[in-house]
């Protein structure tokens, strides 16, 4: 897993119980995604396209640091999936996260296209195990 972002749980990050807000740790995470798909397919033509279940396990409380990891789970033709999580980077506990999300690299019609990990098997061969 890649920590690449920082954010402060601020007043307008929280919901009616005074946490973290469900919708805004779904957005953090979102964006992170297409920010790492970015890198890694050199493109912004891109769209989230599947979520797996969402887990909360423990709550943020304001000023509270987290960090926000990726890691690449599987490359598609036109897609990759990607694991994410948020963790309080002072308590080192997981706050939410997401198993798969699924993001789709677009041609220029916004259409599904073949991004460039598509062949990493060709050019990466899996190791022959004896």
């Amino acid at each position: 897993m890649l920590y690449n972002s920082q954010r402060m749980v601020m007043y307008p990050h929280l919901n009616a119980a005074g946490i973290l807000f469900g919708g805004q740790a779904i957005s953090w995470i979102d964006e992170e995604v297409i920010i790492f798909a970015a890198q890694l397919l050199d493109t912004q033509r891109l769209a989230t396209v599947k979520m797996s279940e969402v887990y909360f396990k423990s709550p943020a409380n304001i000023g509270d640091i987290v960090v926000i990891g990726t890691e690449l789970i599987k490359t598609g033709q036109t897609s990759i999936t990607v694991r994410c999580e948020i963790k309080n980077k002072t308590t080192n506990k997981i706050i939410v996260s997401v198993d798969e999300i699924v993001v789709v690299a677009l041609d220029f019609n916004k259409r599904p296209t073949k991004h460039i990990l598509a062949d990493r098997d060709k050019i990466f061969p899996k190791s022959k195990e004896k």
